[in-house]
């Protein structure tokens, strides 16, 4: 793993629910990769449905 350090290609890759942008494993996601379907909170909040955010 050393020889791969700064080298995201290898990194799994998904595919936001939201905005369809590709996006790739962050070290934060390491235990719960499997569940998380968004590239930002702004796409997570947004999927949650639009109440209170008319105006925007």
């Amino acid at each position: 793993m050393a020889g791969n350090k700064g080298n995201k290609s290898y990194l799994p890759q998904k595919n936001c629910a939201t905005c369809g942008k590709p996006f790739t494993w962050r070290k934060k996601w390491e235990k719960s990769w499997a569940e998380v379907k968004y590239c930002s909170d702004r796409c997570r909040n947004s999927n949650k449905g639009n109440a209170g955010q008319q105006g925007k």
